[in-house]
C-alpha cells in the first residue's frame, strides 16, 4: 500500500469512526466501522489484511477525543453526514409513521390477508414487515387470514398455506391467530341473510353484459325490487348449489347512480362450479367475493387498522355500504403505493414464478434466480434484513423503489462480524510453486477477531488462482496468508519477503487455493451457477453455515454431494 492510499484509508477510517461515535454517543469500534468503510470503498478490499490495523490506530485517536471534539471534527470532515445524524435524532425513532387515531383504540389489531396461491415473493414481505413492526410498537395483535374464497381464478395451492406461514416465521413474526376464510362460509351466509332482511341485498340473474350496460347508464336492475322472502329463497338455493356458475349472484344494494360505476350494486356472492381444493370446503358452490368476505371478517375480528394498496381504495368504499347497513364502524385505513424491486429478470408474480417452475425453467421456489423469500432464505439472507428494508420504505401513497442492495447492506451489517472467511477460486488457473514456500498457510478466520484463530491450509506443489489475479511475467504477488511470490518461467517462486512489500504498495494481495487438496464447489447465484474450488476445510462445514469467500462474497453452505460442495451466493 503506497503512502497516498494509506492516507486515504486513514481519512476514511477517521470519518467512519467519528460517524459511529457521534451517532451512538460512545467510543467507536473497529468491528462496527469495517462494514461501512469497506462498503463505501470497495478498492480497499484487496488490502483487507492491513485495513483493520490502520483503522485501529485511527480509532484509538478518535476515542481519545471528547464528544464535542468528535462532533467538531466530524463537521470538518463530513458536514452533510453530521447533518443527517442530527436530523435523525430529531425525528421519531421509528421508520414508520404513527398509525392514525391509534390512541382511540384499546388494542391495535391488524391482519395479514394473503391469497394462498403460492409462497411469497419478495414484494409480499412488505405487509408482514410493516404490520409486525406496528404490533411490536403498540404491543398489539395481528392475525394471518387466508383469503381463499376464490377456488377458480385465484385457486389456492394446498402447500401454500404452510409455505406462507414459514415465510412469516423467516421474517421473524408469529401471528396471534390464523384463519382460513374457506372455513367460515356459514358465517358469511348468516351475514348475507341478515343483509337481505335489512333490504341491503338482492339476487340477480342478469348476465354480466346486461348488468354492465344498466350499471354504466345508471339504471336499476329489474331484480332490484324483489321482496325479501323471494331474495332469501333464491339465496338459499344458491347456498344449496341449485344454480350453475354465472346463473345467479347476490348483489349489495348501493346507489345505482353513484358517481363511481364500480360501486354500483356490486356482487357479494356468486356461483362457482370448480370445487375448492381443500376437502373441508370442496362441497360449497356459493362463494363470497373478497370485498364482502374481508369486510365481514375485519369487523368480526375487531380489526382496528387496515393497510392496503392505493389501487384498492374502492374496496373500502364498497365495504362501507355493508358497514352502514349493519351499523358497524369501519376500521382505520392506510393506503400505500406499490413497491418495485430491482435485480431480478423474473417478474415478481406468484403465477409467473409457478409457471416457470412447472416448465422447468426454475428449479423451485427457492431457486436463486427466483424473486422469492424462500430463495433469499436459502441464500443465507436473514429475514431481519428484509424487514428493516421494507419498514424503511414507510407507508407513502406513492410507488416506491427498493434496491436489493439495501437488503444486502442490511444483511451484511448483521452477519459480517460473525462470519468466518474462506478462499474460493472461480474457474482458476493452476500454477506450480517453487522456492520452498511454507507447507501450510495460516490466514485468520476473521481479520477483526484474532481470538478465533487461523485456518490451516496445506499448500502443496501448486495453487489455483483466478484468471484476473495471474501476474505478469516477473511481477510479484502476495498469496494471502502464505507470502510473496514472483511469477517466473510459469512458476510462482517464493521470495521470502515480508508484508512490507504489500504495505509499500508494490504487490497485490490475492486469494488462492491449493490445487491438490481443494474442494470442488458449485456456487448457485441469481445470474447462474459458478464453479470453482475452495480451501479444503469448506468441505467439512455444516449445512446452513454462512461464510465469506474473500474478495468474492458471502455464501451459505447448502450441501456436500459426492463430487462437489454446493453453496448459495448471498451478496458481496
Amino acid at each position: 500500500m503506497d503512502d497516498e492510499l494509506r492516507e486515504r484509508v486513514e481519512r476514511e477510517a477517521e470519518k467512519h469512526a467519528l460517524l459511529n461515535a457521534v451517532k451512538h454517543e460512545s467510543d467507536a469500534d473497529v468491528g462496527a466501522i469495517m462494514g461501512p468503510l469497506m462498503g463505501d470503498n470497495p478498492d480497499f478490499r484487496q488490502h483487507g489484511d492491513e485495513i483493520p490495523g490502520i483503522a485501529g490506530g485511527v480509532i484509538g485517536r478518535v476515542n481519545d477525543l471528547s464528544y464535542e471534539e468528535k462532533r467538531e471534527r466530524l463537521e470538518e470532515l463530513a458536514p452533510e453526514e453530521l447533518a443527517e445524524i442530527e436530523a435523525e435524532d430529531e425525528e421519531d425513532e421509528h421508520d414508520l409513521p404513527d398509525l392514525p387515531h391509534a390512541d382511540d383504540h384499546d388494542e391495535i389489531r391488524m391482519r395479514v390477508a394473503p391469497n394462498p396461491n403460492g409462497p411469497w415473493h419478495v414484494g409480499h414481505a412488505r405487509m408482514p414487515a410493516v404490520i409486525g413492526s406496528y404490533k411490536e410498537r403498540y404491543d398489539g395483535w395481528f392475525c394471518v387470514r387466508f383469503d381463499d374464497t376464490d377456488p377458480e381464478t385465484k385457486r389456492p395451492d394446498l402447500e401454500a398455506y404452510d409455505a406462507i406461514l414459514e415465510d412469516l416465521d423467516y421474517l421473524g413474526f408469529e401471528p396471534d391467530a390464523t384463519y382460513r376464510a374457506s372455513d367460515r362460509l356459514e358465517t358469511y351466509y348468516d351475514h348475507a341473510r341478515e343483509l337481505i332482511e335489512l333490504g341491503g341485498a338482492y339476487t340477480c340473474s342478469c348476465s354480466g353484459e346486461e348488468f354492465s350496460e344498466l350499471k354504466n347508464s345508471g339504471e336499476p336492475c329489474p331484480h332490484r325490487d324483489k321482496d325479501v322472502d323471494t331474495v332469501l329463497s333464491e339465496f338459499e338455493a344458491m347456498v344449496d348449489g341449485e344454480y350453475s356458475s354465472g346463473e345467479m349472484v347476490l348483489r349489495v344494494k348501493t346507489d345505482i347512480e353513484h358517481k363511481n360505476p364500480a360501486l354500483r350494486d356490486w356482487v357479494a356472492f356468486r356461483m362457482i362450479d370448480t370445487p375448492h381444493p381443500r376437502e373441508e370446503a370442496s362441497e360449497y358452490r356459493c362463494w363470497p367475493m373478497l370485498d364482502f368476505q374481508s369486510g365481514v371478517d375485519d369487523y368480526l375480528l375487531e380489526i382496528s387498522h387496515i393497510i392496503r394498496g392505493i389501487d384498492l381504495q374502492d374496496s373500502a368504499k364498497r365495504q362501507q355500504f355493508v358497514y352502514d347497513y349493519f351499523g358497524w364502524e369501519y376500521p382505520e385505513v392506510v393506503h400505500w403505493g406499490h413497491v418495485q424491486i430491482d435485480a431480478y429478470d423474473v417478474k415478481m408474480s406468484t403465477s409467473t414464478i409457478a409457471e416457470l417452475i412447472e416448465k422447468g425453467e426454475l428449479d423451485g421456489w427457492d431457486d436463486p434466480r427466483a424473486p422469492t423469500l424462500k430463495s433469499l432464505r436459502r441464500r443465507g439472507i436473514r429475514g431481519e434484513a428484509i424487514v428493516e428494508s421494507m419498514a424503511g420504505l414507510g407507508t407513502s401513497t406513492s410507488d416506491v423503489d427498493l434496491a436489493m442492495s439495501t437488503i444486502y447492506a442490511n444483511n451484511r451489517d448483521l452477519i459480517d462480524e460473525e462470519t468466518d472467511r474462506r478462499f474460493f477460486v472461480r474457474e482458476g488457473n493452476q500454477v506450480p510453486l517453487g522456492g520452498s514456500p511454507p507447507d501450510e498457510a495460516n490466514p485468520p478466520l476473521h481479520p477483526n477477531h484474532e481470538e478465533r484463530g487461523v485456518r490451516e491450509i496445506p499448500v502443496g506443489d501448486s495453487v489455483m488462482l483466478e484468471s484476473d489475479d495471474l501476474p505478469q511475467r516477473e511481477d510479484r504477488i502476495w498469496l494471502k496468508g502464505l507470502g510473496c511470490f514472483q511469477f517466473t518461467r510459469d512458476v510462482l517462486q517464493y521470495t521470502g519477503e515480508d508484508i512490507d512489500v504489500v504495505r509499500e504498495g508494490d504487490v497485490d494481495v490475492v486469494h488462492w487455493v491449493p490445487a491438490d487438496e481443494s474442494v470442488a464447489v458449485r456456487m448457485r447465484t441469481p445470474d447462474g451457477d459458478v464453479r470453482g474450488h475452495a480451501e479444503p476445510a469448506v468441505g467439512d462445514l455444516a449445512t446452513d453455515e454462512v461464510v465469506q469467500f474473500e474478495r468474492v462474497g458471502f455464501a451459505r453452505i447448502d450441501r456436500h454431494d459426492e463430487d462437489e460442495t454446493v453453496v448459495y451466493y448471498a451478496h458481496d
